[in-house]
């Protein structure tokens, strides 16, 4: 730790200087963050942290103790397992009610092209357009990119609906999957159907079989995996264009004290990018000047970075615990904002500054933002009047409050999935080829949240370097890019950080051992990914060396995204408890159960040494299973450091 913030404890909470200065910098101002409201609200209740608590009904809120001399049943009768199976069911119906609207969203936008009723949308992949039509079974015969993408809309909107009886693009994954989920019942069919189905039966009176509730809860899980957010990432890659490999760069010094500095918070690509477009407007980069600026200067927090980071290599300032440390730096003249992960606090960090903060959806204001309306029919417009509010505001900054503490760090984006495959000459045989002869080991996907009761940053490096360290390829979404990039790990020098196998292929192919999938919707990149190796070998999902792990998750979405993955056949490992230790039942299903039923199970392991450990057993079990070279997973031991502290 830097000798200017030694002493200060600073380095309990985070792994990173930037977050070091910035918390010096609120202690100095009196400024509160996340880190000290979680302090003020300790000790946090035992009876929710073990899901045990109630407030469906007005009869509550009850709470019972299925440890002690408390109650053992609510007003109503149920019980531990009743009560943790309701509250984990709604909590994935909110994680996947959240990433599929974000999907519809995106849909709506792709029918106002189809009707020609938008002022800056276009089809961007016109051959992603005519592979989906395909796949939905449209004829593509003489129809332009408009007339397709109308109806393709309007074909995927029954994806929604209650019409269909299985989701289109759930038939992706390998028959031996679907056939599971048909013979368990939890095969998605309507996403707004399966989510409120979910609310409606954990109505107190409805559903009381714990097993039926989570049962559907999966079900509400894979319409999003296999849906709603599927349909975000495919239809995003059609409008705004297909991700490719691009250098970038990540931290706080990605912003600029000569330029107007605008930070994009958020997830839906559809206001970023025409934030991006207003400012490349000659006239808006001539008022700057005007202003005293040398131009305007972007910058990504959360998903909607990771968005426009993907597709435009647009910098990203920090994850989700760094959006109030941003304005700290005195340099931001405007965070604009459109949904999830946005803290309420920021607006009032903002008033110790020049900050503006701008919302834009409707359905999701915060006290003391100014609100702008964003519709796509004027998507451009309402950009530029955006990014001229904030241009304006640039006189407002105080040059003495400017403080920008640290360099910014290089990284590698852009992997989508054909991106990847171009990479392999068109074809994952080559990928397939790498892991039959060991050079990879595996491949495991590392996604998910920060949680300021974790060590920011820490969980999701530190279990990324002991995996790329045994030839074990990773993929990253959403906040662990931002870590993992601040680290070192993703440029194509840091192969030499992987073991012998993983570096000689990322050197042949001049990649990082850490490759960006892009924001959280775009975890289904990684379904994509799976079921094709799973398709090419002709094997079930679950049969392949891969894992999941989410080791600082904090929302409902990390719950919803999990369950869809470990229904997909993936073993998931989670650095975070989840509120369900009230029930030795749901806990045992959850993480030995699962196995029985989808071919793979949850873990809980808080310390990234011993779940890179676990993940590393896995995989070399699954490698056996399939006959191919393996190491024997028991002699796969723990770190000596860590067994001094076992």
């Amino acid at each position: 730790m830097s000798p200017e913030f030694s002493g200060n404890g600073y380095h309990r909470k985070s792994i990173q200087r930037d977050t070091w200065a910035m918390l010096e910098i609120a202690k100095q101002e009196g400024i509160e963050t996340v880190w000290d409201r979680l302090a003020k609200q300790q000790p946090q209740c035992g009876y929710c942290s073990l899901g045990t608590s109630c407030r469906i009904c007005s009869m509550g809120p009850c709470r019972v103790d299925p440890f002690g001399d408390g109650p053992q049943k609510g007003v109503c009768g149920a019980d531990a397992d009743i009560i943790v199976a309701r509250n984990l069911a709604r909590s994935i119906a909110a994680g996947a009610s959240s990433h599929s609207d974000h999907g519809r969203d995106i849909l709506e936008t792709l029918h106002m092209v189809g009707e020609g009723k938008t002022d800056v949308y276009k089809i961007s992949d016109p051959q992603k357009l005519h592979r989906l039509a395909v796949e939905y079974g449209l004829s593509v015969e003489g129809k332009n990119d408009q007339e397709l993408a109308k109806e393709l809309a309007w074909e995927m909107m029954e994806d929604y609906g209650m019409r269909r009886e299985k989701l289109p693009l759930a038939r992706r994954a390998p028959r031996s999957r679907q056939e599971i989920w048909e013979k368990t019942g939890v095969y998605p069919r309507g996403v707004d159907r399966e989510n409120v189905e979910a609310l409606h039966r954990t109505h107190m009176g409805v559903d009381n079989d714990w097993v039926n509730i989570l049962l559907h809860a999966v079900r509400t899980s894979l319409s999003d995996g296999w849906g709603g957010s599927m349909i975000a990432t495919e239809l995003s890659d059609t409008l705004f264009g297909v991700p490719t490999p691009k250098m970038s760069q990540v931290n706080l010094g990605v912003l600029r004290k000569d330029m107007v500095n605008i930070i994009l918070h958020g997830h839906n690509p559809m206001l970023s990018e025409v934030i991006v477009a207003a400012s490349q407007d000659p006239e808006l980069i001539a008022l700057a000047r005007e202003k005293g600026a040398q131009g305007v200067n972007l910058a990504g927090v959360c998903c909607t970075g990771n968005e426009v980071l993907m597709r435009k290599g647009i910098p990203m300032a920090g994850n989700h615990l760094m959006q109030e440390l941003c304005i700290l730096t005195g340099a931001v003249e405007l965070m604009v904002v459109d949904y999830q992960c946005i803290m309420p606090a920021v607006t009032e960090v903002a008033k110790c500054f020049h900050t503006k903060v701008i919302s834009t959806f409707d359905k999701a204001k915060f006290p003391g933002a100014e609100h702008v309306h964003f519709d796509p029919e004027h998507g451009l417009e309402i950009g530029k009047q955006i990014v001229r509010s904030a241009i304006e505001n640039y006189t407002r900054r105080v040059p003495e409050r400017v403080y920008i503490p640290v360099e910014p760090v290089p990284m590698m984006t852009g992997f989508s999935i054909e991106a990847v495959l171009g990479a392999l000459g068109g074809s994952p045989q080559p990928l397939i080829d790498a892991i039959v002869q060991g050079s990879i080991r595996g491949a495991v996907g590392i996604v998910g949240c920060n949680n300021p009761k974790i060590k920011q940053d820490l969980g999701h490096t530190e279990l990324t370097r002991r995996l790329i360290e045994n030839d074990i390829l990773v993929v990253v979404t959403g906040c662990a890019t931002v870590a993992d990039a601040k680290a070192g790990l993703m440029t194509p020098e840091a192969a030499d950080l992987a073991g012998p196998g993983l570096r000689a292929v990322c050197k042949a192919l001049g990649i990082p051992p850490v490759l960006h999938f892009g924001s959280c919707v775009d975890n289904t990149r990684i379904l994509v990914l799976a079921a094709a190796l799973a398709n090419a070998l002709g094997v079930d999902i679950n049969a392949l060396p891969l894992a999941g792990a989410a080791p600082e998750w904090y929302s409902e979405k990390a719950v919803a995204i999990g369950t869809y993955v470990v229904a997909s056949g993936i073993y998931t490992v989670l650095g975070v408890a989840p509120p369900i230790f009230g029930s030795p039942n749901i806990v045992k299903l959850l993480t030995e159960g699962l196995e029985g039923v989808f071919g793979a199970t949850f873990a809980v392991e808080p310390d990234p040494n011993r779940a890179a450990v676990l993940i590393r057993r896995h995989i070399e079990r699954k490698r056996a299973g399939l006959g191919l070279s393996a190491l024997n997973p028991d002699n796969i031991a723990m770190p000596e450091s860590e067994l001094a502290l076992a």
